[in-house]
């Protein structure tokens, strides 16, 4: 069978899946992930179904990094039959100023990506490795890079300039955006759902480890809470969210911390997990009785209410507001807490409807639509990888 596989690769975890093609239709047939990278290496992997096909867990040494998870992984893969490999679909978080769409990849492609990854540390040099391997083991397959940036790219000016010498925005110093394709997917599910909302003034708010909120118009981005780099906005796992520059010169001029420390300290030690001291994981703050855990759940909830203020602002009023991803989709008792900070915009939450995790669960006199809509990046990858390839084939 003709088969596309996404690779999705993070710091400490490395996501696949495999969607078979016929007739220009993709179905999902395996997914799977090795997590716990250097930690507490574990291979799983599901057909559609759900029914576990692999389970292993290795000692922390024979899974080190990202490059011995790509090759027990690889090996793996290589253990299937039956699928003919059509291409291989990426997620690259960072595209810069010159990829607003999926590319091909070569060679020059991969070196300029290559540069975006002092914006993107977390993600972008985890993103590219697996392509270069890819590269060296498979060149006749072609690999197709989807970038999270994408979906924002047709911004208008005041929203991605920042107030800054007009040729540092030349030399690419901007707000980009990020979680495009989980912002893409949703975007279409909710043209599907409720085609009445998806044409009007929305917010979609994608709340993880990693988090950001993004508003749309008739389903176009024209506003996002993160800007040059992943860091900004709202407070996520181990990212502070919106900080003050001066915070940074501070750090690095009184404190006399080297840039790299810095750094470590807004990427690895920040957001939740600085702010509680306890875990950068949602499910372990609010299951804690500590009272710091409680005050880095208040925060997170604080700031999503006033991000949800500002993009508003920008939309000029709300009609309908959306949950995706870890915490969005699986926490009723946070989307309780968000949504009453948006009863000034007439928001109804149905506490039922919410507790069951329905797609819709405002209250029918509710004047903002509530939605939980999942998420499905690696789909949206997926079908962009196909439609990339038929195109130029």
């Amino acid at each position: 069978m003709d088969a596309i596989l996404v690779v999705n690769a993070g710091s400490s975890s490395l996501k696949f899946q495999i969607f078979t093609v016929s007739q220009g239709k993709l179905t999902r047939q395996i997914r799977g992930q090795l997590d716990g990278i250097g930690q507490r290496p574990r291979l799983r992997a599901f057909d559609a179904k759900g029914t576990s096909l692999f389970d292993l867990t290795f000692q922390r040494e024979e899974v080190p990094d990202l490059p011995a998870a790509i090759d027990r992984t690889r090996t793996w893969l290589r253990s299937l039959e039956g699928f003919n490999l059509l291409a291989i679909g990426h997620r690259v978080v960072h595209g810069g100023p010159d990829y607003a769409a999926p590319t091909i990849i070569d060679h020059a492609l991969l070196d300029k990506l290559a540069t975006y990854a002092e914006l993107a540390p977390l993600h972008q040099p985890n993103n590219l490795l697996p392509i270069r391997l890819a590269m060296e083991i498979n060149p006749d397959v072609p690999q197709v890079a989807c970038f999270d940036t994408a979906f924002h790219r047709d911004h208008p000016d005041l929203a991605d300039f920042y107030a800054l010498p007009l040729a540092f925005h030349r030399e690419g110093i901007r707000r980009y955006g990020f979680h495009g394709l989980s912002y893409e997917y949703v975007a279409g599910r909710l043209r599907q759902i409720a085609p009445q909302h998806a044409a009007g003034r929305v917010i979609i708010a994608h709340l993880g480890s990693g988090a950001s909120m993004c508003a749309l118009l008739d389903g176009h981005s024209v506003e996002s809470t993160m800007g040059f780099t992943a860091l900004d906005g709202l407070p996520m796992g181990t990212r502070p969210g919106q900080l003050d520059p001066g915070v940074v010169l501070h750090l690095i001029m009184q404190k006399g911390m080297p840039a790299e420390a810095v750094s470590k300290l807004l990427y690895h030690e920040a957001g939740l997990k600085g702010l509680s001291g306890i875990s950068n994981d949602m499910r372990d703050l609010l299951a804690s009785k500590d009272p710091r855990a409680a005050f880095a759940i208040d925060h997170f909830v604080y700031r999503c209410a006033l991000n949800i203020g500002s993009l508003t602002a920008a939309l000029g009023g709300l009609d309908a507001f959306v949950f995706t991803a870890g915490i969005g989709e699986n926490a009723p008792e946070l989307r309780e807490r968000i949504v009453h900070r948006m009863e000034w915009l007439g928001a109804a939450l149905d506490p039922e409807a919410n507790r069951a995790g329905s797609s819709l669960i405002s209250t029918p006199t509710s004047r903002v639509a509530l939605y939980v809509v999942p998420t499905d990046e690696e789909l949206m990858i997926a079908g962009h990888t196909l439609r990339l390839i038929t195109a130029t084939h």
